[in-house]
């Protein structure tokens, strides 16, 4: 029976848990700033969540790595390439998901590239398809490459995404105007495909920046590497008597490890700002380090001191079934729209309907006394926990939906 890293598991699902409730408030309008992105560079709380959960692909990784070369590369390239295509493509449905949009009180056939707007159409990219591309590379590399070959490499495409961010750039070239990735984003995905949240088309998971986003994973590999190979002895998995010198060997290294990389992010953000929506080179190091510390924390506190309470547990779940439930976090909202609640009439007298989880925010959440943040955080942590009962019914079905 393989071993199996129930921390690895708590620190995956926290990070789906956090990445559905930073997705999901209540209002854009209102939310607590750990909760906001960063408006460019900077690095807050919500912009851990999505490279923490790229580091977790990569642990998860090095666990199936070893297996598929034993396998052999025809078994390897069938699965990577597979599950590629098919997260990618999930990612890209969910953008166009239901197909249909309510617009003017009527629903109107979404098309890929809209008639009336050129400019506008179904968005390519996405978290997904971001999570489905630094997949697929990280997995390439960690199939070919011995360990300190990937650092090696590893070093070297960060600093070739600085210097193509700094030689290739405009004006300041790490600003949202003057930085280069957005022009081949446009050249190969069009602008109709392109988010336009930062009032220009701009793509904060675009082709370019994929790049780093690699390396991500390749680092969450390379800690999983770590802690498989420090975790032999089977105190990690097994109620069996602990041995104090792994112990030390594998915390310290995860602690010191998290310690220097951070450093070295700051240090390099000096020159090369931190920034998640061009996932700049020092915040790769910035967020490992950070992950590397939190993943050996739960370590310590789960498996070395051995608690397992309801808020493991409740995190657990998610872990179990994370891109499932991610998925379904997107067209749970999709699918409520088709149900309109009426709200009123218009100055021309024509009914106004809105979504239900509209309804549910203003007329339950909104009305908690307080700032409108804490209404709009309610509502958030109601849609999580909601996702979270359908989660642990399929744990206790013993269903795991694998993609």
């Amino acid at each position: 029976m393989k071993p199996r890293y129930y921390s690895l598991d708590v620190f995956r699902g926290a990070t789906v848990a956090l990445m559905i409730m930073v997705n999901n408030p209540g209002t854009w309008a209102y939310m607590f700033a750990p909760l906001k992105h960063a408006p460019w560079h900077g690095c807050t709380p919500t912009d851990l969540v999505f490279p923490f959960f790229l580091f977790a692909v990569g642990n998860a990784m090095s666990f199936v790595i070893p297996r598929l070369q034993e396998a052999g590369d025809g078994v390897f390239w069938t699965k990577v390439i597979k599950r590629t295509i098919l997260i990618f493509l999930i990612g890209l449905g969910l953008n166009w998901f239901p197909f249909v949009q309510w617009v003017d009180q009527a629903w109107q056939f979404r098309e890929w590239v809209n008639p009336s707007d050129p400019e506008r159409g179904v968005r390519i990219l996405g978290v997904l398809q971001r999570i489905a591309l630094a997949y697929f590379f990280a997995s390439i590399l960690a199939y070919y490459l011995k360990p300190k070959n990937l650092i090696l490499v590893s070093a070297i495409l960060l600093f070739a995404y600085w210097g193509l961010c700094a030689f290739l750039g405009t004006g300041d070239p790490y600003s949202l105007e003057g930085w280069f990735g957005t022009d081949i984003d446009k050249q190969i995905l069009g602008v109709a495909h392109m988010y336009k949240g930062e009032g220009i088309p701009f793509d904060p998971e675009g082709l370019i920046s994929t790049l780093p986003a690699i390396i991500q994973v390749v680092f969450g590999y390379l800690v999983g590497v770590f802690i498989k190979n420090q975790g032999q002895v089977n105190w990690l998995w097994k109620k069996v008597p602990s041995s104090t010198e792994h112990h030390f060997k594998l915390l310290s290294g995860l602690m010191v490890t998290g310690f220097i990389l951070i450093v070295l992010g700051w240090t390099w953000s000096l020159g090369f700002p931190i920034n998640k929506k061009i996932w700049t080179s020092s915040y790769v190091l910035y967020t490992t380090g950070l992950a590397s510390l939190c993943i050996g924390t739960m370590i310590w506190y789960i498996e070395v001191q051995g608690v397992k309470n309801w808020l493991t547990k409740f995190f657990d779940v998610f872990g179990k079934n994370p891109l499932f439930i991610f998925v379904l976090s997107g067209v749970f909202a999709d699918l409520l729209d088709f149900i309109r609640i009426p709200n009123g009439v218009n100055e021309q007298g024509i009914p106004i309907t809105i979504h239900p989880l509209t309804w549910f925010y203003k007329n339950i959440c909104a009305q908690i006394p307080g700032p409108a943040e804490l209404g709009s955080f309610v509502f958030s942590l109601c849609f999580v926990a909601f996702m979270w009962v359908i989660c642990y019914w399929l744990d206790k079905k013993k269903i795991y939906i694998k993609v």
